[in-house]
């Protein structure tokens, strides 16, 4: 634990320990699967916070969410640009037939139940 409060390392996602020096460098503009994977460890580790890693690389708070949910919903696999283009898509789609779903009457005389 640092000064802080906070790990020195914690496991990054290939097993091998992540600092803050062994982050991506904070001039990062090409953010393939493994860099992005390494800071949501460090993230996820308390090596630093979500604010902090927006402000470091630049980032919105938005696509570091769209980055976690694509962990969250495939893994590391997930945080590949096609495999999130797909995800954008796959998740329109079930929205609009929820809405699609819900928005259809019930039979007449049976009671929905929520």
């Amino acid at each position: 634990m640092t000064e802080t409060g906070r790990p020195h390392a914690v496991p990054g996602p290939l097993g091998v320990p992540l600092t803050l020096e062994t982050l991506p460098p904070p001039e990062t503009t090409r953010w393939v699967v493994r860099r992005k994977a390494e800071v949501l460890a460090a993230i996820n580790g308390g090596l630093l916070t979500a604010a902090e890693a927006c402000a470091r690389y630049r980032l919105s708070p938005e696509e570091l969410e769209l980055w976690q949910e694509a962990v969250d919903r495939a893994g590391v696999p997930g945080l590949r640009v096609t495999r999130i283009q797909l995800y954008r898509e796959l998740d329109r789609r079930n929205a609009a037939r929820r809405r699609e779903t819900e928005a259809r009457p019930g039979p007449v005389g049976v009671a929905w139940q929520a």
